[in-house]
Formats: C-alpha cells, sequence, structure tokens
C-alpha cells in the first residue's frame, strides 16, 4: 500500500491579469522529503510556494496535507494550517525595528503568552543550535552579516518546530562557503525536526546537497520531477541546459514568432 503523500497539489492554476502563470502544477512530496523546486526567473515557481502556505488563494486545483483539502477551507482553517509551516524568504523578511530574540519568536508568542524570559530562552537556544553566539539576540538585523541575517531566518523558522518547513531562495546572495554552511544547518534541523521540506533555488550546489527529490516547473507546469541523482541523466533538454548553466539550449531560444516581430 503507497504511503500518503504529506503534500500533495493537484491541477493547481493562477493567473494574475492576462498572465497565466501556474497551467495545472501537479506535485507530491512524501512525508520527511525534502523537494527542491528549478526553474527560470518568473517560471512560477514562489506562486507556487506561496499557494502551499496560504499567502496566495490558486484560481483552481487542490492542494492537500495529510490527504485533507486546504482550499476553500475559511480563514481559521488557514491559520490552523500556517501554523504547521515554517518558512524563510529569499531577502530573510526580518523586522529591522525588532531585536533577534524577538525576531526568532515572534510566531511564538502569536500563538501562545511568553515572558519576556522564556522567549529569549527558546531564541537563545535556537540560534546557538545554529552556530550563533548568544549574545546575538540582543542585536538587531542590520547589525548582522547577510549570513548571520539568513541562520536568524532559519532560527524563526523552526523556533515553533514545524511539521513542514519552505525555503524560498535559501542562500542567494551568499557566497559558496557560507552557502553551504547555510545547507548544513537546513539539513541539520530538516532532521532533528523530522520535518517535510519543500524549497525554491537557483543554486545547483545547493540542490544536490539539499535535495532528495527535484521539480522543475516551466511554462506553468511539472517539466520534470524525479530523484536528485537522475537530475542529470532526465533526457528532458530544458531540464540539462538548466542544470548545467548552459547559455544555449531550448530555454533561451528565441520563438519563431517573436523572430519574425523583430524583421
Amino acid at each position: 500500500m503507497t504511503a500518503m503523500p504529506k503534500i500533495e497539489l493537484q491541477g493547481v492554476t493562477k493567473t494574475f491579469g492576462d498572465n497565466t502563470v501556474l497551467k495545472g502544477i501537479d506535485l507530491q512530496v512524501a512525508a520527511g522529503e525534502s523537494l527542491v523546486i528549478i526553474g527560470t526567473s518568473g517560471c512560477g515557481k514562489s506562486v507556487t510556494l506561496k499557494c502551499l502556505n496560504g499567502l496566495i488563494t490558486p484560481d483552481g486545483g487542490s492542494i492537500k496535507i495529510d490527504g485533507v483539502e486546504i482550499l476553500g477551507g475559511g480563514r481559521a482553517a488557514m491559520e490552523g494550517l500556517r501554523r504547521r509551516f515554517g518558512m524563510t524568504f529569499q531577502f530573510g523578511a526580518l523586522f529591522d525595528s525588532l531585536p533577534i530574540w524577538e525576531n526568532v519568536t515572534f510566531r511564538l508568542r502569536q500563538q501562545r503568552k511568553l515572558s519576556k524570559a522564556a522567549a529569549r530562552d527558546i531564541a537563545v537556544a535556537t540560534v546557538t543550535d545554529l552556530g550563533l553566539a548568544p549574545h546575538v539576540i540582543d542585536q538587531y538585523p542590520a547589525e548582522l552579516s547577510g549570513g548571520m541575517q539568513k541562520r536568524v531566518a532559519l532560527a524563526r523558522a523552526i523556533a515553533d518546530k514545524p511539521e513542514i518547513l519552505l525555503f524560498d531562495e535559501p542562500t542567494s546572495g551568499l557566497d559558496p562557503i557560507t552557502g553551504g554552511v547555510i545547507d548544513r544547518l537546513i539539513i541539520n534541523a530538516v532532521q532533528r525536526l523530522g520535518a517535510t521540506t519543500v524549497t525554491i533555488s537557483h543554486d545547483m550546489a545547493s540542490v544536490r546537497r539539499i535535495a532528495d527529490k527535484v521539480a522543475m516547473v516551466h511554462n506553468g507546469v511539472i517539466l520534470w520531477c524525479g530523484n536528485v541523482k537522475d537530475m542529470d541523466k532526465s533526457g528532458v533538454p530544458e531540464v540539462h541546459q538548466f542544470v548545467h548553466g548552459l547559455a544555449e539550449g531550448p530555454l533561451t531560444q528565441i520563438p519563431a514568432n517573436a523572430q519574425k516581430g523583430r524583421k
């Protein structure tokens, strides 16, 4: 008997004005699995992630968590669902006006009453697990390096021990060494939590480190999905070009009708 997917998207669509971004996204993620979504800029990766956690409402399709449909359930149901998610955003999205301990425990303090001392203790425990010094909790985001801000964003995402973690370009803007460190911290945190993860990334070195499964979005659909070990032998020209960063290929060809328009 096949195990029920932790996350399942079927025929998810989304249009903004005249631009249809998602044309029918189909995805399954098993419990405890790490899925990385790849694809060119503007292909719909971030929209897919935001549909999954309720930041954007799809126009059609189905999204199920543990077999339960989450679309159309109302605001209360969606708020309950979001408590099961942790997310890091591409540019950190830390609150500049709050010290690190308040950033890390922000969601926790929205959900339950926590004394300042208890919140600080949680923040210290979480950031030190990610290799930051305890005194960092009294600093502000602007006082930290980009790599340190990424660690704080990760600390905020895992502080309330969510079942599902969503990462939007977790190594974006980092040098290769710091990016590798962040990947290792993500892997360790996910293993401690036993969480299911969905990540968006353009960083193929990072993809190879953190992914169990890879899905490529192209023209609003999943063009290919498979084990990360099979990524280099997908047999799909678009996947091959993207994975190897090739300048020439189907992703960079100018359509014939566009060429005619140039004449």
